[in-house]
This record gives C-alpha cells, structure tokens and sequence, in this order.
C-alpha cells in the first residue's frame, strides 16, 4: 500500500501540544500522541528506510521512538525552560557509524518544516582536522560545492560558533566564517507543504534529503 502522506491529526495534535504544553493536556490527548505522532512518524520513518539505505552516504533509519524518531519529551534538568515537551515530529537519518546527531534532520513543526544536514559541536581532534581540511583550497572548495546543493534546496549555513577567528589561523573574507566554526550546520525550512500530507511526502522528503548528502560525504571524508 502507498504511503498517503502524513495524517492532517499530526498538525492538530501539535498545535495543541504549542498552545498546551504541559503534562495534564498531554495525558488527556494521548490517544492523539499514539496515533497522530508515534505511529505517524514511525510509519513516515519505515517509509524512508529504503532510501537511506541506498544514500551515499550511507543513512541511519531505525523505526522506533529515540531512533529516528526523536522523543518528544524534553531534557529539562540543565534548562531554564521547563516545558516537559518538544511540539515537532523530528526524524533524524544519521550518518551510518557517526555520532547520533549527525545526518539529515527533518523537523514537522506546527506552521512550518524545518530540514537541515551537518555536524553539531566537532570534538577537539575533529575540529583541528576540519580546520586543518578547509585551509587547503581543494578540499575548500570541495565543501563550498557541497554547500551549495543545500543551499539551493533553501538551507543557509548557521551562524559560526566564535565571533572572532581562532588564535594561529588566517583567511580571506569568503572563508574565514569556516575557521570560526565549531559545527558545520546548513539548515532552512518553509510553510507546512501540502505535499506532506500526501503520497508526494516520501518524493519530496528525499529530494530534500538528497541535497545535503553531498555535505555529510564532505564531513565523512575527512
């Protein structure tokens, strides 16, 4: 049977968790959490399997809740904002053998998709090889072209990390943001599709997809 997209209950039920987001509005709409976000997005991560599977890079796509399915319930023990929920279905299809954050992250919100690909917060060696990368101006270039197939798909790259440039390190103006940066992160997002709520939300959701896979093959080059 073809996938029909996601159900129209998921934006309902995100809606309402936005405008409720507290334990006692959750409890009384669980029903809605287990058809409309669980089982919706287990189904829309099953259906993506096949294509991450056959991505180069190779992707991550387990169909279970803390998978690729991120939960919904937040981490709140190191944050002033206690609201115990996260209102988004995100699905993260991670970078087969990297660290469980990097990969192409696609996030439903209640008015809006968010999309996106990259590496948060490189680990000390990490970091010092992609820095050590983007001063070669081969390998530069090779990243900027990566880039730039996001960036056509609407992803911007995000702000970089230090205001000012790293003790020991030069650049030109075009290049200097890399040298700045601690994470190499492209995201973008748009209004809510119509798509993603029909049999075109697999298409679309791999183009999107497919576009930042020349990034991560950049990241895991190296």
């Amino acid at each position: 049977m073809a996938y029909p997209g996601l159900p129209h209950g998921t934006l309902d039920f995100l809606a309402g968790l936005s405008a409720h987001n507290d334990k006692t509005w959750f409890e009384a709409n669980r029903a809605a959490y287990e058809q409309d976000w669980e089982a919706a997005g287990l189904d829309l991560v099953t259906v993506l399997v096949p294509f991450a599977q056959a991505a180069v890079p190779r992707l991550t796509a387990v169909p279970k809740v803390g998978g690729a399915l991120r939960r919904i319930h937040r981490d709140t023990r190191f944050s002033a904002d206690k609201r115990p929920y996260e209102p988004q279905m995100h699905i993260a299809l991670t970078l087969a053998g990297s660290a469980a954050h990097t990969g192409v992250h696609l996030v439903v919100q209640p008015d809006r998709l968010a999309f996106g690909a990259g590496e948060w917060m490189l680990a000390p060696p990490a970091l010092a090889r992609f820095r050590a990368r983007v001063q070669d101006a081969a390998d530069r270039a090779a990243l900027f072209a990566a880039a730039a197939e996001a960036q056509a798909a609407g992803s911007r790259w995000d702000a970089p990390d230090l205001k000012r440039m790293p003790a020991g390190y030069a650049a030109t103006a075009d290049w200097e943001h890399l040298l700045r940066r601690k994470s190499v992160i492209l995201r973008g997002e748009m209004p809510l599709p119509d798509w993603l709520f029909s049999p075109r939300a697999v298409s679309e959701l791999e183009r999107l997809a497919t576009a930042h896979l020349p990034l991560l093959a950049w990241l895991s080059a190296g």
